[in-house]
This record gives structure tokens, C-alpha cells and sequence, in this order.
């Protein structure tokens, strides 16, 4: 969609610099520049939305600290020591 207003604003150019009429010409002129400045924002606009995260990725703070509780169980079970008994059948 940025660029049909990029392409507006060429077309208005193109009006202004080919017509005789100084009214006609300066309402491209402003139309150009307006066509121009919605063009550029709109292009701005798709790549911050297309870097951004999604907010259905992030983990809210309750699913976080439940994460880090499993992995300092993890993290404790493997460090408990094995049982030094040794189990002999005899």
C-alpha cells in the first residue's frame, strides 16, 4: 500500500512540472509532498511491524517464575548425591 502513494506522488510531480497553470501546479506540489510523507511513514510502519515480536510469544510473569521453579528442581535433583549403599546379593 506505501508505494501507490509513492506512485501518487510521482504522478503529482509529473502533473506539477508539466502543466502551465501556477494554482494547479502548486496544489501538486503539496499533494506530492503529502503523498511522499504518507508513503515513507507507511513503509516505516511494515518494517517496525514486521521486526516486533508478538505478544502471543512473550511468557507473562506468573508462567515465568513457574519456569524458573522447574528448572532449580531440575537443577537440585541432579545434584543430590547417589545413594552410597552399594547393593550386594550376598
Amino acid at each position: 500500500m506505501p508505494w501507490l502513494f509513492l506512485l501518487l506522488a510521482l504522478g503529482a510531480l509529473v502533473l506539477a512540472f508539466s502543466t502551465t497553470s501556477v494554482p494547479l501546479a502548486a496544489i501538486a506540489l503539496l499533494l506530492a509532498l503529502v503523498f511522499i510523507v504518507i508513503g515513507v511513514l507507511g513503509l516505516l510502519a511494515q518494517r517496525v511491524g514486521s521486526q516486533s515480536r508478538s505478544e502471543a510469544m512473550m511468557v507473562d510473569p506468573a508462567e515465568l517464575r513457574r519456569l524458573r521453579e522447574q528448572a532449580e528442581a531440575r537443577r537440585a535433583a541432579g545434584a543430590a548425591p547417589a545413594d552410597p549403599t552399594p547393593h550386594d546379593p550376598h
